[in-house]
């Protein structure tokens, strides 16, 4: 730390100011920064700032102090400004240190010759879509300066725009893979995870634009109920904490079953295939899928119209309780081991499906039959298309009637419907039942259902990036840019999950959604000291946290600073 004249020209007179400067090292060489302006001084200001600064001590760090330690302030003059969003990017950039992501990409992005390094703008990208989920636009007219990360990754709010930031999209994206194993083997030390059972899932995303730039935007089935938008479909591979070792994206009109081989081929290449015990859900089972996966170890779901193969089996003893409400069956085919399930609460959840359904179809089918009596409707064609549409709008309960069109005497359309008995019988005796299906021997019944049900942890993980980390809709067009928002949701998912076992360690659950909203409303401000010399000390203070968050932080073993020193690293 030195001190640092400084010559202005004011009304055609040179005048002398100081500033506190200090040394520090960057990837292009030593640069200087300054610390704190201090405007005009007397000598013996100047020595006090230099006895405080402390010549030829190391360095501080970033949340270290150098300002004066006794000064005289005017104290009617003391004011607070700028006040940015601090705890949230505060964790999320601890985080990131933690799982070796901030280290990996600043080894690995390259440096290039621009101004801020793409790994910074990297860290950007990811921290704010864990930390408040916007597009890169937004980020750069506004949140970013609204934001503690100019001071935390010391990159200025002048330096971020959105053009930069769709550049460190495309930095970002060729590191897909690497990324994915570099993460894969540092959270498995970190948490001791065991990557021998691998679940399956695939959802869809969709997009806001008609995406013409890209190949793999397509209309398909959409787990977002918008079938009037492209999507494209995401396919998402998690251990059984949950924690995602890698995903790939597909064609939005690709149906689940097609994308199984695709994928898991790939992971076997990626990290082998020994060891590895796959699960699937019933819509990726096909039979040339059953065929392809024979050769390594899986637990899938079945059909519903498998249980008919299983109606001896359905009344007999030997069920063994999981839980209360929930027992499940053991029976051995051939090669192959079938486990039947039966749980009330899934059986009181499908009869509430089905009454609502057929009370729908019912009403819907009066009101035609009415509109037939009156003469209202004259043409069969016509009726039949209105069952038609009714029926599909209640495919779960269609099967459940016959209707039948018909033209009278009188010439008039005239419908008849009655219930199908047998397959409502049929239907409301197999409620909560379903199939699970596996070459594993070993296992026991109970170990089985309980590796199928975490698939439960996949499900989990699009919610979150759906909901908390905002992954839909897409509003980039070009397919490499799409592709790096996906990357980009799936780095900050990494960060909610090492979150989430923060707190499981800590007591405080596996679900981290309340402890970051907590620690985001820490802020960061600048408190301003008029001094008796005339000039101004500038300070960063953070917020001191209130109870329930200090206890928080506490049980995390998180150390919040109580000061922060503004740097710059350009």
């Amino acid at each position: 730390m030195y001190l640092r004249k400084v010559a202005r020209i004011k009304d055609g007179k040179q005048h002398q100011y100081w500033a506190l400067m200090e040394s520090h090292r960057t990837i292009r060489g030593p640069r200087q920064r300054m610390v704190a302006y201090l405007g005009e001084m007397d000598t013996a200001g100047r020595l006090g700032i230099q006895a405080a600064a402390g010549q030829g001590r190391p360095q501080p760090d970033l949340f270290t102090s150098t300002e004066p330690a006794w000064v005289e302030v005017d104290s009617r003059r003391v004011r607070t400004e700028r006040l940015r969003s601090f705890g949230g990017f505060w964790l999320g950039l601890e985080l990131l240190q933690r799982i070796g992501l901030s280290e990996y990409l600043q080894d690995h992005l390259p440096r290039g010759q621009a101004d801020v390094a793409w790994a910074e703008m990297a860290q950007i990208l990811v921290l704010f879509r864990f930390c408040h989920p916007s597009s890169e636009l937004q980020i750069a007219e506004a949140l970013y300066a609204q934001s503690a990360l100019p001071d935390l990754l010391g990159v200025p709010a002048e330096k971020v725009n959105d053009d930069r930031l769709y550049r460190a999209l495309d930095e970002l994206l060729p590191h897909k893979e690497a990324l994915e194993g570099h993460l894969k083997e540092r959270l498995g030390t970190l948490f001791g995870l065991r990557y021998d059972v691998l679940l399956y899932d695939i959802t869809s995303t969709y997009f806001e634009g008609l995406a013409e730039r890209n190949p793999q935007a397509q209309r398909g089935y959409s787990r977002d109920k918008r079938g009037d938008c492209k999507q494209v479909c995401i396919g998402l591979v998690v251990s059984r904490e949950g924690i995602p070792l890698g995903y790939e994206v597909f064609e939005g009109n690709r149906s689940d079953v097609k994308t199984v081989q695709e994928m898991v081929a790939k992971i076997e290449a990626r990290y082998g295939q020994a060891e590895r015990i796959w699960v699937l859900d019933r819509g990726m089972v096909s039979q040339e899928n059953m065929v392809w996966l024979s050769s390594r170890q899986y637990i899938v779901g079945t059909a519903r119209s498998v249980l008919k193969e299983f109606a001896t089996e359905l009344t007999d003893e030997g069920w063994e309780v999981i839980r209360e409400g929930l027992e499940v069956k053991r029976c051995v085919r051939g090669e192959e081991v079938y486990i039947i399930c039966r749980s009330t609460e899934r059986a009181g959840k499908e009869m509430g499906i089905y009454r609502r359904f057929m009370e729908r179809i019912e009403a819907g089918l009066l009101k035609i039959q009415h509109s037939c009596s009156i003469g209202r409707v004259k043409s069969v064609g016509v009726v039949e298309r209105r069952i038609g549409h009714l029926l599909g709008k209640n495919q779960r309960a269609a099967r459940f009637y016959t209707v039948q069109v018909t033209t009278g005497t009188d010439g008039k359309v005239q419908m008849t419907w009655t219930k199908n008995t047998e397959q409502l019988q049929w239907s409301e005796s197999t409620a909560g039942y379903y199939v699970l299906r596996t070459n594993i021997k070993e296992w026991s019944a109970s170990e089985l259902w309980s590796a199928y049900i975490q698939l439960t942890q996949a499900e989990a993980a699009f919610r979150i990036q759906k909901s908390d980390l905002q992954l839909r809709p897409v509003w980039h067009q070009k397919e490499e840019r799409v592709a790096a928002h996906i990357l980009v949701c799936f780095l900050s998912y990494v960060l909610w999950k090492a979150m989430g076992y923060l707190c499981k360690k800590a007591g405080l659950g596996d679900e981290p959604r309340k402890v970051i909203d907590e620690i985001s409303r820490i802020s960061l401000t600048d408190v301003v000291l008029p001094t008796r010399q005339g000039t101004e000390l500038r300070l960063q203070c953070i917020t001191q946290p209130d109870e329930h968050q200090r206890i928080l932080l506490q049980r995390l073993g998180l150390t919040l600073p109580s000061r922060l020193m503004r740097r710059l690293n350009l």
